[in-house]
């Protein structure tokens, strides 16, 4: 360890640790000229916002990017839940999937606007119609204690909510998310209220105002001219851009949700209502100091401050250093508080800024195994003519003293062995402990909030600048040079010593019969290049390890129902035959599992998650493959798919036992489809392939000569159902949100009821989040609707499923959420998607 010894070092010694509760794996950068001046004019700024809604893409980016980057606020994003139960415009993923997908679009959402990013608890399980089912599925009291501990932590002066309390939020988790925020502002004042969060050092905390930030939403306008209004379009030229370019560029980040917008320039109005607080009709911060007076002694900080930014040389930022380093030595010197602390960190990035240091931490792999050592290149590069030192670099607690003058524009570099010793596994924080049914269970309450976990593995750089000592932290991250995209950082993962993973991860039994399931080792010891999302990102069964599973004892969790024939040990995996028994339709899950030192544990396997717009994702799930044991009958054998937004129907009907081929705009032609029984549209297809529409006549063709098209959902489409069925419909925003909503059989003696399973309402138990959406309307008389579903309290609704006969063949449209119930193993879901596939069967 080092040791300083103050006797001998005529310094000052600073600690910094750059604010890393509230952001995940940083890449190194450097601040320029303008955004350090910037970031000077905020010190003078002692006024904090918390906005808050429900999900992902909720937030008002504009308003967000003006608070921050003109009013230069302290400004924060809280999203209740972190979009799990959205649709994916970009993928297949679903539920905590995509909820990893959209917590990194938050976050590259906040790099473009500047405001912080807190998340809740609390589960998107999918479309909510009323406030109370919502608070119900999530645990009121539970995710309430969360935004009290958030607003007690962030400490906002005032706190704005997208959305009303009532039904023109026109979502349950919407108005939701303002009923708690409008407890929570009075809870988190509360001395009594959650009490146990005291010990981690939060203390009662009174916002001054609660605002309703109202909107103009197509159809529903809730502001008028007696609200307070703000102008909020204005032009940064700091960054050279509007707030409404700047909110664009940040609302665009939400690519899975297909949220990119055009940039707008110009003027801009925002409408506020008062919920709770104090009255304002001037401003949002109206009578809240933001200045250094709210600090005992700040007065002569200000001063400090404003002569900071009177004397900026643009083209020579470290100029400032020795009065940057005069402002923090005075900021410490007065008591400690909130916004000494604050202001403390923001004055150290720019010292960092103002010094040029370039400080990393990098390995060059993207993986590496728990208690395995890791070498890791620090490396480090003084640009200004300013007296530094790198004192030393400690990773974790592992140090190393290093005492180098760094010469301007000398790059320097050691090779530092690491051993990562008992350092977790990189899983998610929020995915590490079981679920409850409608939220994530966190045991660390000082990880409550966090967007994403604390850098595992981070480097500790103590540097002396004109004399005087700080530290400050970099976590390791993987860096390596793409041929296409050029220098490229992710990531550092931690995994296990040993992982598996079942293949295939579905099977579809028919009763009595038998299939192969694999327990395949899983390396993924480096990072591959050049492959595709849907790809592992890994090496698999490396023929350079020829070896079993470190000898280990690999076996099967028993399952009901189900005889295990063990078969061959190869190098690298295990080989069963399941054979299903003649009991009852079922849906369950095996496990790999091992034999080790006299105790049974489950094998887990990394799944790789990889975007260009955002970082990699990894984590870890159980080594399992889903069991569906279904009294299934399929007629016809070849199906086309096209893809759509991203769905795993393609794996379920090849599980079922259809022969799956790929249709895309070059290989759609008549010889291709004539050899084809059915043709299934993926969920939205129509939205994202615009050459669908050219294929409207052949595929209208197509059907008149004995084919069947059936398409899945796709969103509202106005008046116009063109290019998509031989009649017209319309589709609608309508949904059956409750899962287990009762279903009516309207024309029991319909084909799709019998051939070639019988359905029942049976099948459709245990379904899961709901039961369809997008249900068709005004339909053709030519059409015939086969269910009647309906809500609590609601009307019957018919448009779950429409059919229709057309020459020879036959066209289905269906808003029910086979892509949800598929992947589920609902035995139901694949019964009646076999029916509907085999209508031109039933009618040869």
């Amino acid at each position: 360890m080092i040791v300083f010894r103050m006797k001998k070092l005529p310094v000052v010694i600073f600690l910094f640790f750059l604010q890393t509760e509230w952001i995940t794996a940083q890449v190194p950068g450097a601040m320029n000229s303008s955004e350090i001046l910037l970031g000077m004019k905020k010190l003078r700024v002692l006024g904090s916002v918390l906005y808050i809604a429900a999900h992902p893409d909720d937030e008002n980016t504009r308003l967000l990017a003006w608070l921050s980057k003109e009013k230069l606020y302290k400004t924060g994003y809280l999203s209740l839940t972190r979009g799990d139960g959205g649709q994916n415009l970009i993928g297949d993923e679903q539920g905590i999937e995509l909820g990893l997908i959209r917590t990194e679009e938050l976050l590259a959402a906040r790099k473009v606007d500047g405001a912080d990013q807190f998340f809740t608890r609390a589960y998107d399980f999918g479309f909510s119609k009323t406030t109370e089912e919502s608070l119900r599925f999530w645990d009121e009291k539970k995710i309430l204690s969360d935004v009290v501990w958030i607003i007690r932590k962030f400490q906002p002066d005032i706190i704005i909510t997208r959305f009303p309390e009532d039904k023109r939020a026109g979502h349950g988790q919407h108005s939701a998310s303002s009923v708690l925020a409008h407890l929570a502002f009075t809870a988190a004042a509360d001395p009594k209220q959650f009490q146990e969060q005291f010990v981690f050092g939060v203390h009662p905390w009174q916002a001054r105002r609660l605002f309703w930030n109202n909107y103009n939403f197509g159809s529903v306008n809730t502001t008028n001219e007696d609200q307070l209004k703000i102008e909020v379009g204005g032009f940064n030229p700091f960054m050279g851009k509007s707030y409404g370019e700047i909110a664009a560029e940040s609302r665009s980040q939400h690519r899975s949700q297909g949220f990119g917008i055009a940039r707008s320039r110009g003027n801009s109005l925002e409408y506020f209502s008062l919920t709770e607080g104090e009255k304002a009709d001037s401003s949002l911060m109206q009578l809240v100091d933001c200045t250094w007076g709210r600090v005992k002694g700040g007065v002569a900080i200000d001063r400090i401050i404003n002569k900071l930014i009177k004397h900026y040389n643009l083209s020579a930022p470290y100029q400032s250093l020795k009065e940057l380093l005069n402002l923090y030595s005075k900021m410490a010197d007065l008591p400690a508080g909130y916004w000494r602390d604050e202001k403390m960190n923001e004055t150290m990035e720019l010292i960092q800024g103002c010094s040029g240091l370039w400080l990393e931490a990098t390995v060059q792999q993207g993986y590496v195994q728990r208690f395995q050592n890791i070498p890791v290149t620090i490396r480090v590069l003084n640009r200004t003519p300013v007296s530094t030192v790198l004192q030393s670099v400690r990773l974790n607690q592992q140090d190393s003293n290093w005492n180098q003058v760094m010469q301007p524009g000398v790059n320097y570099s050691i090779l530092f062995p690491f051993a990562l010793g008992d350092l977790p596994i990189s899983q998610p924080y929020w995915i590490e402990k079981p679920m409850s049914p409608g939220s994530y269970n966190v045991v660390d309450q000082t990880l409550i909030g966090r967007p994403g976990n604390p850098p595992e593995l981070e480097a500790v750089f103590t540097v002396r600048i004109l004399g005087k000592i700080f530290t400050f932290r970099q976590p390791v991250i993987y860096k390596y040079t793409d041929a296409i995209k050029g220098e490229s950082y992710q990531p550092l993962t931690i995994v296990p010593p040993e992982m598996a993973y079942c293949d295939p991860d579905l099977l579809v039994f028919n009763l009595g019969n038998e299939k192969e399931l694999e327990v395949r080792q899983q390396m993924k010891t480096q990072e591959i290049k050049g492959l595709g999302k849907s790809a592992f990102h890994q090496t698999l069964l490396s023929t350079e390890i020829n070896q079993s599973f470190s000898g280990h004892a690999i076996s099967m969790t028993p399952i009901s129902g189900f005889q295990i024939n063990h078969g061959q040990l190869s190098s690298n995996s295990y080989n069963y035959l399941l054979k299903s028994g003649e009991g009852k339709d079922q849906s369950t899950s095996t496990w790999a599992t091992r034999l080790y030192n006299g105790q049974t544990d489950t094998l887990t396997f990394c799944k790789t998650i990889n975007y260009d717009h955002i970082p990699r994702i990894d984590y870890f799930k159980q080594a399992k493959s889903a069991i569906v044991s279904v009294n299934l009958k399929i007629s016809g054998k070849r199906i086309g798919y096209i893809d759509g937004a991203g769905d795993r129907v393609p794996d379920a009907l090849s599980a079922m036992g259809y022969s799956v081929v790929k249709l895309n705009e070059s290989n759609m032609t008549v010889t291709e489809l004539q050899n084809l029984d059915a043709i299934i549209a993926g969920v939205r297809a129509y939205d994202v392939h615009d050459w669908l529409s050219g294929k409207y006549t052949l595929l209208m063709n197509y059907i008149n000569s004995g084919g069947n098209l059936i398409v899945q959902y796709n969103r509202n489409r106005g008046n116009d159902s063109t290019g998509l069925g031989p009649y017209p419909f319309i589709i609608t925003n309508t949904r059956i949100t409750e899962e287990d909503a009762s279903v009516r059989f309207i024309l029991p003696n319909h084909p799709i009821l019998h051939y070639p399973n019988e359905i029942t309402n049976g099948d459709f138990e245990g379904w899961i989040q709901e039961r369809g959406i997008y249900f068709a309307a005004r339909t053709d008389s030519r059409y015939q609707s086969i269910f009647s579903m309906h809500d609590s309290g609601e009307p019957d609704q018919t448009g779950s499923l429409i059919t229709g006969t057309y020459g020879k063949g036959s066209f289905t449209y269906t808003g029910l959420v086979f892509f949800r119930e598929l992947p589920a193993g609902i035995p139901g879901a694949y019964r009646l998607l076999a029916n509907i596939i085999a209508l031109n069967q039933n009618r040869h």
